[in-house]
């Protein structure tokens, strides 16, 4: 049942402070077993009860008070899973007043038996003045308030020379919020204090065990004796509990006396603490203690009720601005501008001070300006479905640090991740002057318990200025923000779908109502030419017109549906049989020939290939490579084709005279509705979709087609086309 063997701040956080194997000294402590026999006392409890103590005897042989014997009996009676509520009654013995506190914890019985030095009567009274600081606390309308009027309250009823609420933070680092003191004291209210001061395993006894009184940090701990091999006594819920000697060094350090812990838990979770400190030994009566407890869960139920109202009324502010961002978004053509329309009530929601909405490379700021949102936008990762914070210039990428300027902490919804669509709250870098309690760091020297890592001795306050942070995101805005993301993302889907419903009815007409009407007129060209042919120039001249236009608005109409049917992950579907290429490559020269008289075609075959093709596709891949030379090829300069066989492929290039086309294009050359081949003033009814679909032809033939500059031909060089197939194999 002692002491680990060394305590100091290299393994402070293992420290087992639950059963640290005595007790303070201002009391005594005997513990019995489920059966009710002695198996234990502190070293003093013979003396200070005047009562023998052997292990084993029952504590009904024991002597003790009736009113002791009575509460050992009730809580073994009532213990469950190894545990009872403490239970208290206050005794006397030869002459001296004492509180008796019994409770059951770890499958034992514990009576402690605490010295009072203030009369009965005078901790009735300081009862009823807690009475009446419970009903202020509860007449409190804010959470400052309600903590400045704590501590005045508990400083006036238990007589402590300081009384400080310290709140945490969501580090667990805490703020000094609120302090009612002593004049000739140095004040520490806005002070921070770093979280490794209160480490984890004593957070989990405030949150079990709310209150902790040390009568006299001087004290000499007293040692648990009893039944050699017993486990060691679990003092959790002791009130006469032995703490950590790292614990007390600190208080000395601070110059404190005695202290007294009161813990505010709301949820469960570690909310606060009332701490108080008196700078000489001061003892407070067990019932006045308690006083103070409740007065703690008065605190934690009154802060729950006001946060609880304040989240209350940002989520109802927060509903409204949703419910009319999404009225608007379902009107407005734009998305980006509804967005912005809406910007002033979600900043407002989210406490931010500046707004971003970006979509399809557009960018829309509010409360920032362009340049510096763009360099945000740029920041953003690709393909991200959830909500993205971040709070400080470190979470941002390094090479977008030095263009945020001002800004630090981001919201980013990304409502609609295929068309990179976000909606980007911000916050400002928040420059903070923190005034530690004392430098936080920990120092090698020699203290009071000999040379090791002891607690820092100074406790002035030390003022750190904080960079590079925005303020911490509240987890209701975040909460608001998910609720919103959601709500955007439910919107985009349904345009989206929109969209695609439009999409397909407009290529069914494509398909259908177009191409008859289509047919129709190129036959009318057709016999126009052939019945005019003798007549006038004129008419033959027309009807060829009519021909070349109705073909060319099929090819056009053939390729949006080649293009619809690779957008949603269809193949465009290939017949493969045996197909003599150089027959196929002869007879789409020749045609082209004769379309197009005035332009020389040089083909060079220079052996028979067989490939397993389609070669009604075949001819089309082959048919936007002649037009492509054509259209971007240097006037007046002969197209060069030709076919061959290499390491068990066919390869059909086809070359033009030109310049090398440029990196920025070359990325992009087998992309849809590319700029280049959208503004191109030779061909200006293309769409930019022949490389995009010659493509996809090639690869559902196992093949390939790259593109190639040769420097060597000409003065310019020449752009090649290659179309790669593999060969078919003999029979």
């Amino acid at each position: 049942m002692g002491n680990p063997a060394r305590v100091d701040l290299l393994n402070c956080a293992d420290e087992p402070i639950h059963v640290p194997g005595s007790i303070q000294p201002h009391g005594t402590l005997i513990f019995f077993t489920t059966a009710g026999e002695l198996e234990g006392w502190s070293a003093n409890a013979a003396a200070m009860l005047a009562l023998p103590l052997d292990a084993g005897r029952p504590f009904g042989a024991l002597g003790l008070a009736g009113e002791v014997t009575e509460l050992i009996q009730e809580c073994l009676d009532n213990m469950s899973e190894g545990e009872t509520a403490p239970m208290f009654t206050a005794i006397v013995i030869e002459g001296a007043d004492y509180d008796c506190v019994v409770h059951g914890y770890g499958g034992r019985v514990i009576a402690e038996f605490e010295a009072r030095e203030v009369a009965t009567d005078t901790v009735a009274q300081f009862a009823i003045k807690a009475h009446s600081s419970i009903d202020r606390l509860r007449r409190q309308k804010s959470v400052d308030t309600l903590l400045e009027t704590a501590v005045r309250q508990v400083r006036e009823f238990t007589g402590f020379d300081r009384v400080m609420a310290y709140r945490f933070r969501s580090d667990d680092s805490g703020d000094v919020v609120a302090e009612a003191r002593r004049e000739d004291l140095t004040p520490f209210l806005g002070q921070r204090y770093p979280a490794g001061d209160i480490p984890p395993q004593a957070r989990r006894l405030y949150v079990l065990n709310t209150l902790r009184m040390i009568a006299d940090v001087g004290y000499h701990a007293v040692p648990l004796l009893g039944a050699p091999g017993g486990a060691p006594l679990d003092l959790s819920f002791a009130v006469l509990r032995s703490v950590s000697p790292i614990h007390i060094e600190y208080l000395q350090n601070m110059g404190v006396g005695a202290s007294m812990s009161v813990s505010i838990v709301i949820n469960g979770r570690l909310w606060g603490l009332i701490a108080c400190h008196h700078m000489s030994a001061k003892r407070v009566p067990y019932s006045i203690r308690m006083a103070a407890d409740v007065l703690a869960q008065v605190i934690a139920s009154t802060v729950q009720s006001l946060e609880s109202r304040e989240e209350s009324s940002l989520v109802e502010r927060a509903a409204k601005v949703r419910t009319s961002l999404v009225e608007s978004l379902l009107l407005e053509e734009d998305p980006l501008e509804a967005l912005i329309e809406h910007a002033d009530g979600m900043m407002e929601a989210a406490s931010a001070q500046a707004m971003i909405a970006t979509q399809f490379g557009r960018i829309v700021c509010r409360g920032i300006d362009q340049s510096c949102g763009e360099t945000i936008v740029a920041a953003l990762p690709d393909d991200v479905h959830e909500l993205l914070a971040r709070g400080c210039v470190d979470d941002w990428p390094v090479e977008a640090r030095k263009g945020l300027g001002k800004w630090a902490g981001m919201l980013g919804l990304p409502f609609d991740p295929p068309s990179q669509g976000w909606c980007l709250l911000l916050r400002p870098e928040q420059v903070e002057q923190v005034a530690w309690g004392g430098r936080p760091d920990k120092s090698d020297q020699f203290g009071p318990m000999g040379e090791r890592l002891t607690p820092r001795g100074s406790f002035d306050a030390w003022i750190e200025t904080v960079r590079g942070c925005a303020h911490a995101w509240e987890d209701g805005v975040i909460t608001h923000a998910r609720m919103t993301l959601g709500e955007l993302a439910r919107v985009s889907n349904a345009r989206r779908a929109q969209t695609e419903a439009t999409r397909a009815q407009l290529l069914a007409m494509l398909g259908h109502d177009l191409r008859d009407p289509l047919h129709s007129i190129n036959m009318a060209g057709m016999v126009l030419e052939k019945t005019d042919a003798g007549s006038s120039d004129k008419s033959t001249t027309l009807g060829k017109r009519i021909q070349s236009s109705s073909n060319r608005m099929q090819r056009m109409i053939g390729q949006v549906l080649d293009m619809s049917r690779i957008d949603r992950g269809l193949a465009l579907g290939v017949t493969l049989e045996p197909v003599d290429l150089a027959a196929l490559v002869e007879d789409m020269v020749e045609e082209a020939r004769l379309a197009y008289p005035t332009i020389v075609y040089e083909l060079q075959v220079d052996c028979p290939a067989t490939v397993m093709a389609d070669s009604g596709r075949l001819s089309q891949v082959l048919s936007n490579l002649l037009s492509n030379a054509r259209h971007h090829g240097e006037p007046n300069q002969p197209i060069g084709i030709r076919l061959w066989q290499e390491g068990g492929e066919a390869l059909v290039s086809v070359a033009n005279a030109a310049a090398p086309i440029p990196n920025e294009i070359e990325s992009s050359l087998f992309n849809p509705f590319k700029r280049s081949s959208l503004n191109n003033p030779r061909n200006r009814t293309g769409m930019g979709l022949g490389l995009y679909i010659a493509q996809q032809i090639v690869r559902e033939h196992q093949g390939e087609i790259a593109y190639s500059h040769d420097a060597g031909a000409g003065a310019g060089g020449r752009v090649l086309f290659t179309v790669r197939l593999p060969l078919a194999q003999p029979a």
